[in-house]
Formats: C-alpha cells, sequence, structure tokens
C-alpha cells in the first residue's frame, strides 16, 4: 500500500475513534474494508484518491461476483462512503465518488411455512385430542377451533384470539375479521372449521360457560378478556412437540404463511390471497410469489409442447 493511502487511512481512523467513539471491532473492520479496497484499486493501477465512481462500481460488481452478501456488500460501501466522505470534507479531494452509488438490495427473506403433510398432521392429532372426553376436553376443542380458524382464514394471530363470541351465534361459511386500520373483511370457512366451531361452542354450553359475561371467542382471565397470543402460540409448539414436528419451526405466523402459499400452489390469485390476507399492499403479499414462480416453472414443464417434445425424445 502506497504510503500516501496508509497515512490517509490511518487519519480516516483516528477521525472517527477520537470524534465517534468508534469501538476497536468497528476499527478493524474499517481497516479491514479499506485495505480490500485499495487492492482492488491497484489491480486497475488506480488509487483511492483517484478513483471515480465507475470504479468504486465495479469493486462493488466484483464482491457481488464473488458471492458476498447483500449485507456484505452495503457494509464495505458503507466504510467506503464514510472514508471518501472524509476525504472531500479534509480537502484532499475535490468530489465524493461514493455518494451516487446505489445500495446493494437486500433480498427480502422468504417466509418460513409448513408443507400440506405437516398441517395436516398437526391437525389430525388436534382432532384427535378433542374427541378425548376426559378432563380438559373444553381447552384441547379450543385448540382444534383456533387451528381450524387459522388454517382456513390466515387470520393474524392477534385477529385469531379476539374474535367475539357473537361468531358462534352466526351461520353460514363467512367469517368478518376486524384488522389492521380497523378494516374489515369477509373470508370463507372451510366445512372442518366450521365443525371445530360448532363443537367448542357446545362444549363451552356444557361447561356452564356460555354466559354474557364475555365478549370474546376465547376468553380469558387476562386483562385483555381474551386468550394471550404467547399463551396460544406456547400450545401450538406443545402440540407440534407431540405430533413429532420440529416446533422451532412452528408458529401461528407461520401457519398463517402456510395458508397463503398452499393457496398459491393450488392456483388461487395473488390478489385474492392478498384480500384474504388483509394486506392493504399487493408488494406484500409478494413475498408468496417464489410460490408462484415455481408453480409456473411446472406449469410449463408439464405442458408446454417444446417441453413434452423434449421428454419424448429422451
Amino acid at each position: 500500500m502506497g504510503t500516501l493511502t496508509r497515512a490517509h487511512i490511518e487519519a480516516f481512523l483516528e477521525m472517527i475513534s477520537a470524534e465517534r467513539g468508534a469501538a476497536a471491532n468497528t476499527l478493524v473492520s474499517y481497516q479491514r474494508d479499506l485495505d480490500h479496497l485499495h487492492e482492488f484499486l491497484a489491480g486497475r493501477k488506480r488509487s483511492p484518491l483517484e478513483a471515480d465512481a465507475a470504479d468504486l462500481r465495479a469493486y462493488l460488481s466484483e464482491l457481488a461476483q464473488s458471492g458476498f452478501a447483500a449485507s456484505s456488500q452495503a457494509r464495505r460501501l458503507s466504510a467506503m462512503r464514510q472514508f471518501y466522505k472524509f476525504l472531500y470534507a479534509e480537502g484532499l479531494r475535490g468530489d465524493d465518488p461514493s455518494a451516487i452509488l446505489d445500495s446493494p438490495t437486500k433480498a427480502r427473506a422468504l417466509p418460513k411455512i409448513m408443507s400440506e403433510a405437516d398441517v395436516t398432521r398437526l391437525l389430525d392429532l388436534a382432532a384427535a385430542e378433542a374427541n378425548d372426553p376426559s378432563p380438559g376436553q373444553l381447552t384441547r376443542l379450543r385448540m382444534l377451533a383456533l387451528l381450524e380458524l387459522l388454517y382456513a382464514t390466515g387470520m393474524r394471530v392477534s385477529e385469531l384470539v379476539s374474535l367475539p363470541a357473537r361468531v358462534l351465534g352466526q351461520e353460514g361459511r363467512f367469517l368478518i375479521i376486524r384488522g389492521k386500520g380497523n378494516k374489515e373483511r369477509l373470508v370463507p370457512l372451510s366445512r372442518s372449521a366450521i365443525e371445530a366451531l360448532r363443537r367448542y361452542g357446545e362444549a363451552r354450553k356444557a361447561a356452564g360457560k356460555d354466559d354474557t359475561d364475555s365478549n370474546w371467542l376465547f376468553p380469558s382471565s387476562g386483562k385483555e378478556g381474551y386468550l394471550p397470543r404467547q399463551v396460544f402460540a406456547r400450545d401450538l409448539k406443545a402440540l407440534a412437540a407431540r405430533a413429532g414436528l420440529p416446533t422451532a419451526a412452528i408458529s401461528p405466523h407461520v401457519m398463517r404463511h402456510a395458508f397463503a402459499s398452499h393457496l398459491l400452489e393450488n392456483g388461487a390469485d395473488l390478489r385474492v390471497v392478498q384480500e384474504l390476507l388483509g394486506h392493504s399492499d399487493i408488494s406484500t403479499t409478494q413475498i408468496y410469489t417464489h410460490v408462484l414462480e415455481e408453480r409456473l416453472q411446472q406449469l410449463v414443464q408439464t405442458h408446454h409442447p417444446l417441453a413434452k417434445l423434449a421428454k419424448n425424445r429422451e
């Protein structure tokens, strides 16, 4: 590394240490990132003082092609920007070539989902346990109703546990859910969800709990008056463990994702899923497009004439 460049980097590190109180690990990280940048520029016969925006873009492109994660690229870009701001502020450069660079796009994490087989396994066990007439059956029937409603509608767990008790008196296959922003949406119920609700309501009545003291479908003695979401999440993990499923990968929110993904896998339209989930923006629902992409690829491979021809030639 050239003496001048080393001196500039050291001056930059001294500045962020003295003026910003940067930790030792941060200083080591900046030193490593800027050394790496210098090595790249040296290969292009340029120094950090001479580099322009095209050189820095080439560096970021090299990082991407070398397999650096978007988060690592973003961290190096941050170090680079701060270094060039320092050079500009100190009058060592007349411009800041990093100012016009775009940040690397971080890939949005795909939601965890359960397979249809795993959901079936969970529901089957919940149903089997709900059929057990021993003490505690009302709690087991409540769990079955919770799961059937969740998988049938994909509602948020906060919407599920705070459903009103009047749901038990309704007829028909649709449920009105009050979601974010106090907005209401209509969702269809499956036959199994309707049956689970009926059985739960009858059990409540038989246990003498079908009174007007609570306005909630799933009442609790807690301050909200309805079943805490944490309690449902805990009981769901316990059920998953009894079903032999990995508890770390199962939660009420994961089942909501499963609802959406399974609908798309079976041909539902993305806009319909958006309405059922209560997303105000289609971009929120588009985290599930990986499911659509897989289905479209499968359709092309199965039905496209050229794909069929290629298969026949094998």
